[in-house]
């Protein structure tokens, strides 16, 4: 009878066991991302001695020079940056409402579809200026809708949002490669070419000698523009309840169904505005590739930020920088652009991984006397 009283007080308790904190102050969550970055090089540089055998100090060198050596690169990145951002704060309403629209993709393509066509049809028959008026507004209008079917679909019949927007990524590609051939430039090519490349009718006006100037103050405009409409409106309190739970946004007397349509038709808008500033002010044609998985991107981008858009800033231009030094990396070294993902992976992984520790510590097993 002893023993098995003995052995009742005795409790197993695990090694360590995870809890959430509470909150961790700001500059504390900074310390830890910059010691993750550090790890995170400092694994690269191993990484670089192992496989390639090269100076890991060369190889940072080439990435800076990759992103910053020439100003050509510096208003590449730039523009890189606001275009990635743009899509980022596209996708974010929906995200904070805990809608997971994984269609940027899509979306922007359709956009992008619809400022080309514009360019097509339109060209030489409308004043420039109330053209590109018309391509921003058929840009939206397309990107809307084409949100707006999920999120139809979701408030009416709850249908699985990431499965649907997925999905649509796919309708919408093969729609830019089936237009691509009704406008082909050259028979039997199957791409479009630059579109209006001698009148350049539905080009984007260039500010000055910078070609990407207007689109990057556009985006900055609609980077302030988010952050207000999220932090400071009735819309964005309602899309943060109804990301917090449902059930408690009816009870207070919230539409959810209204709240879910009108943010994914946002979403869609401003992914079909990054449409029409790839293909009117950057590319010039519409392609399968326009998008350049910027929609999938702007996923990582938005939950590193934290769903805010300032922040979304840094996210964005911390991926371009990495995406343009590792292009570079590739071409001076003649490596493949395998060993550059490499490189940009064990970063992202540091990266993400780091904010476990911010969202949770671990607490070890505190070693006690047994009560006799």
């Amino acid at each position: 009878m002893a023993d098995t009283a003995l052995k009742e007080k005795k409790v197993h308790e695990p090694l360590f066991h995870i809890v959430k904190r509470s909150g961790l102050i700001w500059y504390k969550a900074w310390l830890i991302r910059i010691f993750a970055i550090i790890a995170a090089l400092i694994v690269c540089a191993l990484v670089t001695m192992m496989l390639a055998h090269q100076n890991p100090i060369k190889v940072y060198q080439t990435m800076l020079s990759g992103a910053f050596g020439t100003q050509r690169r510096i208003w590449i990145l730039l523009q890189s940056l606001a275009m990635l951002l743009c899509v980022s704060l596209a996708v974010t309403p929906a995200f904070k409402m805990r809608f997971w629209n994984i269609g940027g993709e899509g979306q922007v393509l359709i956009g992008g579809l619809a400022t080309a066509a514009c360019m097509i049809v339109l060209g030489g028959k409308l004043p420039n200026a109330l053209l590109l008026v018309v391509m921003v507004i058929a840009s939206m209008a397309a990107g809307a809708i084409w949100a707006m079917i999920p999120a139809v679909f979701k408030a009416k019949w709850n249908t699985n949002e990431t499965l649907f927007t997925l999905m649509m990524n796919y309708v919408g590609i093969q729609l830019v490669s089936y237009f691509s051939m009704v406008w082909e430039a050259r028979k039997g090519s199957g791409q479009i070419g630059i579109i209006n490349q001698d009148t350049k009718y539905g080009w984007m006006p260039v500010l000055g000698n910078y070609d990407y100037l207007l689109n990057i103050i556009i985006v900055a405009v609609i980077t302030v523009l988010m952050y207000v409409y999220l932090k400071y409106s009735k819309h964005g309190y309602e899309i943060a309840v109804v990301g917090e739970s449902q059930n408690t946004a009816r009870y207070i007397g919230v539409n959810v169904k209204k709240v879910i349509i009108r943010t994914m038709l946002l979403s869609g808008a401003v992914c079909g505005i990054a449409g029409f500033l790839l293909v009117s002010g950057t590319n010039h044609t519409i392609n399968t590739t326009t998008a350049d998985n910027r929609g999938f991107t702007a996923i990582m981008v938005s939950w590193l930020a934290k769903f805010n858009p300032l922040f979304m800033v840094l996210t964005s231009f911390l991926l371009v920088f990495l995406q343009c030094g590792a292009n570079e990396i590739s071409t001076k070294f003649g490596l493949n652009k395998s060993f550059s993902d490499i490189l940009t992976g064990i970063i992202l992984f540091f990266i993400i991984g780091c904010e476990f520790f911010i969202n949770y510590q671990i607490k070890f097993r505190h070693s006690h006397k047994e009560v006799q």
